[in-house]
């Protein structure tokens, strides 16, 4: 039996329409809702405990980092306990996020992550910090290069890391916007060159995919593409559909699910399949994935993701979507 439609979970209905950063880890949540309040023992428990499962670390660092005072409750960590890293790296990410709102100087940012850097020289998450801050591209060819040696940096930490190599496509899909379709943009060989050099169980075997969605976004932007993804063949050449074939192929013998941020993969999957018209194989992803919505893919270009999303599912799962309240 196909899973309910989209409704409210302890957190009411509301929390539904609302894709939550914390995805399926409920230690996170927790933690998060008591950083909310203040009290940061919580997080730094679940950072202890997450230990050098690097990927999950970064995951766990981000999310706590959307708190709106995040950085003034890392601070009050720092003050207990100056020289702990988990506290510092955190704070450093609050402050990029920070930086991110205009809220922040991004100078500022940068150097408290560089200072968590040398607190914790095996961590990848400050190192993540100045990847979000090069996420933009405004720094034109410097600002390639330094986005480059950043993820260096990363990949020399943990070869194999998800969330930069996300961050990485996102940039590298927004070069060249103005020049239009190319089905040889770089974007397309860096996740092909990901996927292929990273472990068999490795879920950047879906990156191609992404690569595919981020492209759309910025050709969508640019008039290059309909504003609806339904509307558009970008889903449908016979380049995209070798991409979603063998990703949805691997995913299928995939035996890894407690990564920390395979729902993300999961959800771009499934919007992939929706808009190649595959609703067999975005129904088996439906399945899977839950109530668990993203927003990225499902708000690209300029799109209310929930709504989206939902829609999406319920035709795949042949369900009625649950009102909106």
């Amino acid at each position: 039996m196909p899973p309910p439609p989209l409704s409210g979970s302890g957190r009411g209905r509301a929390a539904a329409r609302t894709p939550d950063p914390a995805l399926d880890d409920t230690e996170l949540g927790a933690a998060r809702a008591a950083l909310s309040q203040g009290r940061w023992q919580a997080a730094r428990s679940l950072l202890a405990h997450t230990g050098e499962d690097w990927d999950r670390r970064a995951h766990r660092v981000a999310v706590l980092a959307l708190e709106p005072y995040a950085a003034a409750w890392a601070h009050d960590w720092l003050l207990a306990a100056p020289d702990c890293a988990d506290g510092r790296v955190l704070h450093a990410l609050a402050q990029v996020r920070r930086a991110l709102r205009g809220k922040e100087d991004p100078a500022v940012a940068r150097q408290s992550c560089r200072t968590a850097a040398a607190l914790a020289p095996a961590d990848p998450t400050p190192w993540l910090g100045l990847l979000m801050l090069e996420r933009d591209g405004s720094g034109g060819r410097d600002g390639d290069t330094e986005a480059v040696r950043i993820f260096e940096e990363i990949r020399a930490r943990h070869r194999d890391h998800h969330h930069a190599h996300h961050l990485m496509v996102a940039r590298l899909a927004e070069r060249r916007a103005a020049a239009g379709p190319d089905p040889l943009h770089e974007v397309y060989d860096f996740a092909a060159w990901a996927a292929e050099q990273a472990p068999a169980d490795s879920p950047l075997a879906i990156l191609p995919v992404v690569a595919h969605a981020e492209r759309y976004r910025v050709l969508a932007a640019h008039g290059f593409e309909p504003v609806d993804p339904a509307a558009s063949g970008h889903w449908r050449d016979a380049r995209a559909r070798d991409v979603m074939k063998a990703a949805f192929d691997w995913w299928l013998e995939w035996e890894c699910d407690g990564h920390p941020r395979r729902l993300i993969d999961l959800n771009f999957l499934a919007h992939a399949k929706v808009h190649e018209g595959r609703s067999a194989e975005a129904a088996a992803l439906f399945q899977h994935i839950g109530e668990h919505v993203t927003s990225r893919p499902w708000s690209y270009p300029d799109r209310d993701p929930a709504p989206a999303f939902r829609t999406a599912r319920a035709a795949a799962l042949g369900l009625r979507t649950a009102p909106t309240v």
